[in-house]
């Protein structure tokens, strides 16, 4: 299916890996011109092998999100360099496990800035160029806005915010036929989660609790792929989705919502 994607400017936070990663790789297949914003991580050099590979149409900019200020000159630039933004992706944001006990106001603040505000900030600023260009969002959210989790308070918080704003913007973009919409991840085995699984101990210990996992999503019993994700994300953005908007899309094995006596 040709998504008609060729030439579209997108701008993209988180890029370098996982989820990210997996979503400019598919965009770029498509012959989308991504415009990647991450933090300087040590996983540029990787990005741009496997990028390279594809095309050598795309940009990357360096920067923590957290410098919110640091957004609107980067939006300027990328309108600068091609004329006009056609999509977005607000992927950025990292799960701090930081629960309801031990946790200070303070500290939530701060994680709920790190996972949020860049969301609203870098919409805010692409908005006059996605609606010259009718363009479309997508916003990536987690299950935790939704199922909850216990020990993470302010990333809860940041992405039922998430889901909120979608709604919100594509109310909104309504009238300007820009599309907003969000996907909502559950299990996907990206190194962020690869990461923590191994905080479960010996590779026997790791195995099981990724087969506890595993058995717990209904549709495969098996965890959602980067590539999946990435395949929602390009179709959400493309004209093949020009009547979807405010929804919140589930690419989960119906992890969140089938009864757990399927599992």
């Amino acid at each position: 299916m040709d998504l008609h994607l060729e030439g579209k400017v997108v701008i993209l936070t988180g890029g370098f890996k996982g989820i990210g990663k997996g979503i400019a790789l598919r965009l770029a297949k498509e012959g989308a011109i991504v415009a990647v914003i991450n933090r300087d991580d040590g996983a540029a050099e990787q990005f741009d092998a496997e990028m390279k590979a594809i095309t050598d149409n795309y940009r990357t900019y360096l920067m923590d999100l957290n410098d919110t200020d640091d957004i609107a000159p980067i939006v300027e630039d990328v309108v600068k360099t091609y004329g006009h933004i056609d999509g977005l992706v607000n992927n950025a944001g990292r799960n701090d496990n930081l629960d309801l006990d031990h946790t200070s106001w303070r500290e939530f603040e701060q994680p709920l800035h790190g996972n949020l505000t860049h969301y609203y900030e870098l919409t805010h600023r692409c908005a006059p160029y996605l609606r010259e260009s009718k363009g479309a969002i997508v916003n990536i959210s987690s299950k935790t806005a939704l199922a909850g989790q216990g020990k993470t308070s302010a990333y809860a918080a940041a992405k039922g915010a998430i889901l909120g704003l979608t709604r919100e913007w594509a109310a909104a973009f309504a009238k300007d036929d820009v599309r907003v919409n969000a996907i909502v991840v559950s299990e996907a085995f990206t190194p962020l989660y690869a990461k923590w699984i191994t905080t479960f101990g010996d590779e026997e210990a790791q195995r099981e609790q990724l087969d506890k996992i595993t058995s717990r999503i209904p549709l495969g019993h098996r965890m959602t792929s980067v590539e999946e994700i990435a395949n929602e994300a390009a179709f959400l953005l493309s004209d093949c989705s020009s009547h979807t908007t405010g929804q919140w899309e589930y690419v989960d094995g119906d992890y969140v919502h089938l009864d757990r006596a399927l599992a």
